[in-house]
């Protein structure tokens, strides 16, 4: 399905260029109110709700959105500064018709850009989004006033997040955690405090412009080291809109998004939980997981980057634990959406059922050399007209056969051109991301 301004999760480029601007930003909310409107008749009885991470451009943007929500005839209404997940969940609650967040994710501050959920808080298809671009006006929004704004929705998430474990469950915990400065500084230390853990925070001071700078998800060095020195149990680090989850064992040790996947799969299989048996994840995850999760007596299945693809096939299937090795977790029976807090917290979940340290649950996953490399492009020139990669692809596929395998795709959210080569030891994965490297020079010089 083609769609020129919606990438992978949402629309995101540098704020004021000309996708993440003001107009732009009023026209696309007013295309997707005028796409809700259609779609579902009686959604001008049920307000739209908007919330957005900590940048300092997301005021103005929201209130954009606003504008252009209003202009397609329905009720915009503010959630203010809270996470993502948070907004589809509040999105499911009461029933709206559309929920819009003003959020780059983990790009930098001087990023911004646009996500809607759709009835019940789920991520809209490609369909949807290729119909609201055939929304789009030329004519402009009149300007309007921020929204009113909603109070309670925070809290509610929240309160939520914390009946997922006892109440006291982690009392004598100490936990490092790292928020980004971004949409969860308030919402997660709230959840682990209220269930007795002892917090030490990193990325906890949000000004606007520090959003990602150095911390969260993206940059997990400086939790590696306060969970050493502070003699914490494990550390957990956000994104900028809290719907990733990165890891640090006790030692020190990062576990990405396919260590979180494979812990609770390999739990919910010996607890006889885990509906049909299935994971669901993308092809950018390790070989490891398939391997593992088959030695438990499960199966995985694999879509196209990007965790709304994982949504949708978690529905097809009837799965309710997907995800990405960047650290999008779903954890369909608690969230409609990939959620940071809630992968966070499930995992301290099998770290007290098992009685086990991070260090040790995550050797339950053993991955095949991977490495991989970003190339930034000026131009997304169409692979198949790329005859010096296709050959390389190739080559690399027939010589590596089932002990290995190359991943070559374009970013959906940044202009570059991302490469993966996985095998049976790091020698040919280090030849092989080489030689797609001289591919890519030859072909997008």
């Amino acid at each position: 399905m083609n769609r020129r301004y919606f990438g992978t999760d949402g629309v995101r480029g540098t704020f004021g260029g000309p996708l993440v601007n003001p107009g732009f930003v009023a026209r696309l909310a007013a295309a997707a109110g005028a796409w809700t409107r259609r779609a579902h008749p009686a959604a001008a009885s049920v307000p739209v709700l908007i919330g957005r991470d900590t940048r300092a451009s997301g005021e103005v943007l929201l209130a954009a959105a606003a504008a252009g929500v209003k202009a397609a005839g329905l009720d915009p209404v503010s959630l203010g500064v809270i996470p993502t997940p948070a907004v589809a969940r509040t999105v499911r609650a009461a029933a709206a018709p559309l929920g819009v967040v003003i959020t780059a994710s983990h790009n930098p501050a001087q990023d911004n850009g646009i996500k809607f959920f759709g009835p019940g808080g789920v991520k809209l298809t490609d369909a949807d989004e290729a119909a609201i671009e055939g929304c789009l006006a030329e004519a402009a929004v009149a300007p309007a006033p921020l929204p009113p704004e909603r109070p309670g929705a925070a809290e509610a998430y929240a309160a939520a997040a914390a009946a997922l474990l006892p109440a006291g469950a982690l009392r004598g915990w100490r936990i490092v955690l790292d928020t980004a400065n971004g949409a969860t500084c308030t919402t997660s230390p709230r959840v682990l405090r209220q269930l007795g853990a002892e917090v030490h925070g990193i990325g906890d001071r949000p000004d606007g412009a520090n959003i990602n700078a150095g911390v969260g998800s993206e940059h997990p060095e400086q939790l590696a080291a306060r969970v050493v020195g502070a003699g914490a149990r494990l550390g957990i680090a956000h994104d900028g809109d809290g719907d990733r989850c990165v890891l640090c064992d006790e030692r020190g040790g990062v576990l990405d998004g396919d260590e979180i996947m494979t812990i609770l799969a390999l739990h919910a299989l010996a607890a006889g939980r885990l509906p049909r048996n299935l994971l669901v994840t993308t092809v950018q995850s390790n070989l490891g997981v398939d391997a593992a999760v088959k030695a438990a007596g499960g199966r995985v299945l694999r879509t196209a980057v990007g965790d709304r693809y994982v949504i949708e096939r978690m529905h097809a299937e009837g799965a309710t634990l997907g995800g990405e090795s960047s650290g999008h977790i779903i954890c369909a029976d608690a969230s409609p959406t990939g959620d940071g807090l809630i992968a966070a917290l499930r995992v301290l979940e099998v770290m007290r059922a098992t009685g086990k340290p991070l260090s040790e649950l995550r050797r339950g996953l053993r991955k095949f050399p991977q490495l991989t490399a970003a190339v930034t492009v000026q131009a997304k020139r169409p692979l198949a007209e790329c005859p010096t990669i296709a050959a390389t692809i190739a080559k690399l596929e027939g010589e590596l056969g089932a002990y290995g395998r190359v991943l070559v795709r374009y970013s959906g959210t940044e202009p570059k051109l991302r490469l993966l080569a996985e095998g049976p030891d790091q020698g040919t994965v280090e030849a092989a991301i080489g030689r797609l490297m001289l591919a890519v020079r030859v072909d997008l010089k």
